[in-house]
């Protein structure tokens, strides 16, 4: 396959749905809706083309129920758990969430410092801020509904992914990969992927619909603040891979950890780029954390685990969407309540995200059930197109963190020593 085929294979959607969205604004500018004195919409101009949109919206809506139980029960379900493979997948997972959490944090600090909306969206009604809950009331809504039929509704994601979990610890417990369900599960979750690759060949012509209604109703200037997002975002990805994954890496590995990562890490952080997947660069995280000496049995777990559930770069992208959606709809970005919601979701939204390019549609539209469920059809569309618009440095963070994350759960399954014994064995041989 040559590069350019290669370049297109991986890029040539998400450049579609680019021309798709300047298509749809430059349609939406040269025909805006018409307006009476009163506000009142007596021409649609380019609103005509909104259905367009809604139709991707609504097929997305259809699957993301059993799209999110079928993935995640699976995952865990097939999993093979031995004692030590249990206490490296413990300690993987709570890598995952600490590091998730710390991007989570820095980026709403950053948000703070630099809103990406400074002016609410003409015409759309202030938001509103739901009366506030005991931290008990909050913690049984997050984790769980009123009962099984409340699990099927797509405004109960994050109960969905509990119990998910739950679901795939019961059968792992019954046999896991062996037995009947969980095959079932895998072959469920892989179809339910393949139905989601169809829909996203539609999204270019959903993103044009949906745009060139959204400027003719909005106005154009709400370019510029996508814009002013993507400045905040993008410096923020490379100087996060250079701040923070050397303080990773010397934690997980001690004394001369951070030169070794750093020697290996630009064919993962490359290959990321290059496909934009987080599963397609699994195969070059494994040969570099052997070169590297990780223990085979931690790399095993901890890259294809990370390939779906270490998102630090769709940690910071969540934020940013959610801190552009409450600039959009007016509502205040403020309130250690508001923050330690948006950390939860970051976090939990991120373990519904797939290593396929574009794979946050999920994670977003948890996302968008969580802070926006009475504004669900103009909020999805528009984290959908800054997911698109990040996905690139965000896989990038999120691909090669799982190579650095290995350090530092070889260092709590083997100590702190691990590394400098394994160069030693090595020179040694």
């Amino acid at each position: 396959m040559s590069k350019k085929s290669s370049l297109w294979s991986s890029y040539g959607l998400l450049i579609c749905m680019v021309c798709g969205i300047v298509l749809g604004c430059a349609v939406g500018a040269l025909f805006p809706n018409v307006k009476d004195a009163n506000g009142d919409v007596i021409g649609p101009g380019a609103s005509i083309l909104k259905p367009l949109g809604q139709i991707f919206i609504n097929l997305m809506f259809c699957i993301v129920v059993p799209l999110v139980f079928a993935s995640i029960s699976g995952a865990v379900a097939n999993m093979k758990s031995a004692r030590r493979a249990g206490k490296i997948m413990g300690t993987t997972i709570a890598a995952f969430v600490i590091t998730g959490a710390i991007a989570a944090v820095i980026m709403i600090v950053l948000m703070k410092l630099i809103p990406p909306v400074l002016v609410p969206w003409q015409d759309i009604a202030a938001g509103t801020v739901d009366e506030q809950k005991s931290v008990a009331e909050l913690i049984v809504s997050f984790l769980t509904a009123e009962d099984f039929v409340g699990l099927l509704s797509r405004r109960a994601m994050l109960p969905l992914i509990v119990f998910s979990i739950i679901f795939g610890f019961g059968v792992n417990m019954n046999g896991g990969p062996d037995c009947l369900v969980g095959k079932f599960l895998e072959d469920l979750s892989n179809c339910m992927m393949k139905v989601v690759k169809i829909i996203t060949y539609y999204a270019p012509i959903a993103f044009f619909g949906f745009f060139a209604d959204l400027v003719a109703t909005y106005g154009s200037g709400i370019a510029q603040d996508y814009g002013r997002a993507l400045l905040v975002y993008y410096p923020l990805c490379f100087i996060y891979v250079f701040t923070a994954f050397p303080l990773f890496a010397r934690f997980g590995g001690g004394k001369g950890a951070v030169t070794v990562m750093l020697r290996h890490i630009l064919r993962p952080a490359v290959t990321s780029l290059g496909t934009c997947s987080s599963v397609a660069t699994i195969p070059t995280n494994m040969e570099v954390a052997e070169e590297t000496g990780i223990p085979k049995d931690v790399s095993e777990i901890v890259v294809p685990l990370g390939a779906t559930m270490h998102m630090d770069g769709s940690c910071f992208s969540c934020v940013l969407k959610i801190a552009f959606l409450f600039g959009v709809f007016g509502l205040p970005f403020d309130g250690v309540g508001t923050f330690l919601k948006i950390i939860l979701v970051a976090v939990f939204s991120s373990v519904g995200m797939s290593g396929i390019p574009g794979g946050g549609y999920i994670g977003e539209f948890i996302m968008c059930s969580v802070f926006f469920p009475t504004q669900l059809e103009l909020a999805y569309p528009i984290a959908i197109t800054i997911g698109n618009l990040v996905d690139p440095p965000a896989t990038m963070i999120n691909s090669a963190g799982d190579y650095v994350i290995s350090y530092v759960v070889a260092r709590f399954v083997d100590g702190k020593d691990w590394l400098q014994k394994a160069i030693a064995s090595r020179k040694a041989n």
